[in-house]
C-alpha cells in the first residue's frame, strides 16, 4: 500500500493588488489544502480596534485586542468568509477604513508576533496555501514551496477594483494609494515585504491569471515528485 502524498506548506507573498489571493484560492482548490489569507486576520483585528475605538498607535492595547478576539478563516466558495468573534466580516474588511487601520495596526511587532503564532499553529501540519506579506521569509521560513507575486501598480488599481466590484465593496486604493501602502510594507521594521531568497519571483504585469497560475502549478507539483 502506498503513502499518502505529502502535506504542502506553500508561502505566497506579495503587495496589495498581485493576485495573491486569485493564485492561492485556484491552488487550494486544486490541491484539496487549505487557503489560509493572513492579511485577513490583520484587517479583522484592525475591525475591532475600530469598533472599539482603539488607537492604531497603542501596541500594548492592540495585542490585548488580540488576545481577546476569535478570528476564523471558513473556506468560501470564492477565497475565505471571516468571522469576528462569531460575526461574519468578510465584506466589512475589505473597506477603506478597515484596509488603511490594517496597515498601521501590522506595523506592531507585539502584534505581529502574537499574529504569527496564530498562523504558524494554523498551518504547521502542512496542506496548507498561505498568503501575505511576510509568510515565506517570517511565518514559515520553511515552506516547502515559496511565491512571491508582483505587478506594475496601475495593474494592481485595476485588479482590485474589479476584484472588489465582484464582491460588492468599495475599491479600497488607487496606484498612488498602492504606491504608498508599498512603501509602507516593505520599510517597515518587523518583517518587511521581499521576497525570500529562494522564492519563484512572478512579475504578473503582462501574465493573464492563467498564466500565473499554471507556473505556481508546476512549481508545487515539482516539489511533490521530490
Amino acid at each position: 500500500m502506498s503513502d499518502s502524498p505529502r502535506k504542502l506548506i506553500i508561502a505566497i507573498d506579495g503587495p496589495a493588488g498581485a493576485g495573491k489571493s486569485t493564485i492561492a484560492s485556484r491552488l487550494a482548490r486544486k490541491l484539496g489544502y487549505t487557503n489560509l489569507e493572513s492579511g485577513a486576520m490583520y484587517r479583522a483585528l484592525a475591525l475591532k480596534a475600530i469598533l472599539n475605538d482603539i488607537s492604531f498607535g497603542d501596541e500594548d492595547a492592540l495585542l490585548k485586542l488580540a488576545q481577546n478576539s476569535r478570528i476564523q478563516l471558513e473556506p468560501a466558495a470564492t477565497g475565505n468568509r471571516v468571522l469576528l468573534d462569531g460575526r461574519d466580516v468578510t465584506q466589512r474588511i475589505r473597506e477603506t477604513d478597515v484596509t488603511e487601520a490594517a496597515s498601521r495596526v501590522s506595523v506592531h511587532p507585539k502584534v505581529r508576533e502574537w499574529m504569527v503564532a496564530r498562523q504558524q499553529e494554523m498551518g504547521v501540519g502542512g496542506g496548507v496555501v498561505m498568503e501575505g506579506r511576510d509568510i515565506g521569509t517570517k511565518v514559515f521560513p520553511n515552506a516547502d514551496v515559496k511565491i512571491f507575486l508582483d505587478a506594475d501598480p496601475v495593474i494592481r488599481e485595476q485588479r482590485r477594483l474589479r476584484q472588489h466590484n465582484l464582491q460588492g465593496v468599495a475599491a479600497e486604493m488607487t496606484a498612488a494609494e498602492l504606491r504608498m501602502r508599498d512603501q509602507r510594507d516593505r520599510t517597515r521594521a518587523v518583517s518587511p515585504l521581499a521576497p525570500a531568497p529562494d522564492a519563484l519571483v512572478l512579475d504578473s504585469t503582462a501574465m493573464s491569471e492563467d498564466e500565473v497560475f499554471k507556473r505556481a502549478e508546476e512549481l508545487v507539483q515539482e516539489k511533490l515528485r521530490d
